[in-house]
């Protein structure tokens, strides 16, 4: 049985793509230089795919910063504002990932939006009239000829033309169809250059097939498609899909010419069905995606091999592969030494996940019962794994309705709220944290090396809050953060004093571009082991007059942004957190902290990607997570929460139900779409969608700001309004952090002087 993968990280064993374009970044190697670093990345996954007896590579799934990024620019989509500013192709891409402010001009980046149901941010193409779309395929053609040269059978991957025309972002609506044709040609002329390069396969992945398709959708795609393979000659086109099933044409899907189709049997909720009852073309290679792409668990082979004696009664053409790329989880168990063996042993990351895919396909074609790797699984996903907790169980089949209900309706306690914080017309304040400097780094890094006592580490901590505090009055904000000195990651923070939860050293996955983070995982049940915030709240409290916020992040957050088990529910771990979460609201609040922020950053990213399932699956139990979290403390007490870059449109009043009383958005990159839907709504939270993007190293005007408030103003009533950065400022530098909070102030100021 042929094998292969969808796709593989692209970040390197320890970050080194992340440092290489961040020094070019700097000016501190050249774009030589980041190339060869780039290509011998290139160069080192691929030889470990054929080391671990994968049949076909994926080339081109490597990325600068992002796919749908690099289809853009293979398509030539690059607005004009980029292209005036005359820089080199590498700078031109780079603009458009993250903004440029220089000498050559001062343009924001491309919106960034989740990808679909993961942590991983994509970069949102953009259509607008004067485009010349053509096909400019030499990075694609580069990575195909690379493996060429290293003895690997290489299979080129691209993002397909029906999910970008979907995910666009167009100026007017009529573009998509204007650009359809231009869109399809360049396809076509794809497919004819890998006939006249000799490529035997090619790649197209088209994950938006698995979302809530119209028969408008399926119309475009059967139109998009029928054209382009039209041309595809010699070359054998994938179709791959992922995270979900293709349940709404998947007959369609079965009758295009293509020559394997790429289904999820992870995620596809329907994918085996739709098989049993509609059968397999035969005259079509069915790659199935059996070992999860998304998770770091080792599959259970008895299940899985089960599954391909099945699929092998239906087709003779099987090829076995991930549920999706492996992007979404680490590089490999081996740069793991902290460990034990008895946490290790249950863990594959991507290169691990190389060598199951490898040894299912050798197994199935054996009476694999007694072999030693099938043996040795078995053993590893039939042992107990420790970490269990009857008092956490017992409490949350222990919950209520009453559990998930705060006494004093929002209204009400919006009121009491503002007569106790006297806040200003459109307060100011910011989502959390501030810039981590070296500084900080060292204090942390010393003390995980044992090199400070937890006292002196934490006293340099209270150094920290103490300039950021006199920052913040000094600066003129109306409500104060202590900027989370001690906490690493929001996620990871939170769970280092949980128990149930195992820490890696080397788990990271990339989250967009050059940011990577490391996922803590869930490997038992959770509870809360002590006061986590409190003390550092308390003492950055202790030093103004003005309102400090407690900083928490909250259980769905924390669930989503974890690597979770596979043996319990989601609902249950969402509860088991909320109650850990819950301890800590309490004691905030009995030592005088009045306003909590829970963030709840990642809410949207899990929601199942098919409408008629958001309740039942995921937001029942999701919104419960949240307000179990909050629902004990007192009416005065202000409850924050924060959302990233999603599209909140469609879940506007599922998010009002969370009773926060304050919710800040990451809206400014999606040029505040939100607010339009906050006004439809009668949206009842206070709210603060964002003034500028943080993700962006540009400083933005106290003009361009005072245009974002008054457009706020004009959906959002002023008491409602909050004003914010639109996500924590930790990735940011000390000099571009004060430049941008010190005209947020100022635009505030002349907002306010004019709403007397």
């Amino acid at each position: 049985m042929q094998t292969t993968i969808v796709g593989y990280p692209r970040i390197g064993k320890m970050r080194e793509l992340k440092f290489a374009i961040e020094k070019y970044w700097r000016g501190e190697v050249t774009e030589a230089e980041l190339q060869k670093t780039a290509k011998e990345l290139r160069e080192e996954k691929l030889k470990k795919q054929k080391q671990e007896g994968i049949t076909w590579s994926p080339v081109n799934d490597f990325s600068y910063y992002d796919g749908m990024l690099d289809l853009s620019v293979m398509l030539n989509a690059v607005p004009k504002r980029y292209r005036e500013l005359n820089l080199s192709p590498l700078d031109t891409y780079f603009a458009m990932a993250r903004g440029y402010q220089g000498e050559k001009g001062d343009v924001k980046a491309f919106a960034m939006k989740k990808w679909f149901n993961t942590n991983y941010h994509y970069m949102v193409p953009e259509l607008e009239e004067g485009m010349e779309l053509k096909l400019q395929a030499e990075k694609l053609f580069l990575e195909y000829e690379e493996a060429k040269q290293l003895g690997i059978c290489p299979r080129p991957v691209t993002i397909g033309a029906f999910t970008f025309l979907k995910l666009a972002s167009v100026t007017a609506e009529t573009l998509r169809t204007e650009y359809l044709a231009p869109v399809k040609k360049s396809f076509q002329e794809l497919l004819q250059e890998c006939n006249k390069k000799g490529v035997e396969w090619i790649q197209i992945e088209e994950p938006a097939l698995v979302m809530d398709l119209e028969e408008a959708d399926k119309k475009l795609f059967c139109d998009i498609y029928q054209d382009v393979l039209k041309e595809k000659g010699n070359v054998k086109v994938l179709l791959q899909t992922y995270f979900g099933d293709v349940r709404d044409i998947y007959q369609e899907l079965s009758e295009l010419p293509f020559d394997g189709l790429g289904l999820d049997f992870v995620e596809g909720k329907y994918t085996e069905k739709l098989i049993q009852e509609h059968g397999f073309p035969k005259e079509k290679y069915l790659y199935a995606g059996l070992v999860n792409g998304k998770n770091i668990w080792k599959c259970d082979y008895q299940k899985k091999l089960a599954q391909i004696e099945h699929l092998k009664k239906v087709t003779d053409k099987l090829v076995l592969t991930t549920s999706c790329s492996l992007l979404h989880v680490p590089y490999t168990t081996k740069s793991e030494k902290k460990l034990s063996e008895d946490v290790l042993k249950y863990f594959a990351y991507a290169q691990e996940k190389l060598t199951e895919i490898h040894e299912l396909s050798v197994l199935s074609k054996k009476d694999y019962v007694n072999e030693p790797e099938y043996q040795r699984n078995v053993e590893v996903i039939q042992s107990e794994r420790g970490m269990k907790d009857s008092e956490v169980c017992r409490q949350v089949e222990a919950l209520s309705e009453k559990d998930f209900i705060r006494n004093v309706a929002r209204t009400e306690r919006q009121e009491l709220q503002r007569e106790k914080l006297g806040l200003p017309a459109l307060p100011t304040t910011t989502i959390g944290s501030f810039p981590q400097t070296k500084e900080v780094k060292s204090n942390r890094s010393r003390y995980r090396k044992g090199e400070i006592s937890k006292e002196q580490y934490d006293a340099q901590v209270f150094a920290f809050i103490r300039d950021c505090v006199r920052q913040q009055e000094e600066l003129g904000l109306d409500v104060l953060v202590h900027g989370e000195y001690e906490r690493n990651d929001m996620v990871e923070f939170f769970g280092e004093n949980f128990g149930g939860y195992v820490f890696t050293e080397y788990a990271w996955v990339q989250s967009y571009g050059t940011r990577c983070v490391k996922p803590p995982v869930i490997f038992g049940d959770v509870k809360r082991l002590a006061p986590i915030t409190v003390k550092y709240s308390e003492y950055a409290a202790s030093l103004t007059k003005k309102p400090m916020k407690g900083m928490l992040t909250g259980p769905v957050t924390i669930l989503n942004w974890s690597f979770p088990r596979e043996d319990i529910s989601h609902r249950e771990m969402a509860f088991q957190i909320a109650l850990a979460i819950r301890q800590e609201v309490v004691d905030l609040e009995a030592a005088g902290i009045s306003v909590i922020q829970i963030d709840e950053a990642a809410l949207r990213e899990k929601l199942p990607l098919r409408k008629g399932e958001w309740h039942s699956d995921y937001l029942d139990w999701a919104l419960e997570a949240f307000r179990l979290c909050h629902s004990g403390v007192k009416p005065e007490t202000q409850i924050h929460t924060h959302m990233c870059y999603s599209e909140f449109e469609d879940i506007i009043h599922e998010i009002d139900e969370m009773d926060a009383d304050v919710i800040t958005f990451e809206a400014s990159r999606s040029k505040l779409e939100i607010l339009d839907a906050l006004k439809e709504a009668e949206f009842e939270t206070e709210v603060g969608p964002g003034v500028y993007d943080i993700h962006s190293p540009r400083v933005p005007s106290v003009e361009e700001i005072v245009e974002a408030i008054r457009k706020m103003l004009e959906k959002i009533p002023q008491e409602k309004l909050w004003v914010n950065p639109d996500c924590g400022l930790k990735t940011r530098g000390i000099p571009e952090t004060e430049a941008s909070l010190r005209n947020m102030v100022a635009a505030t100021q002349i907002l306010r002087k004019e709403l007397k």
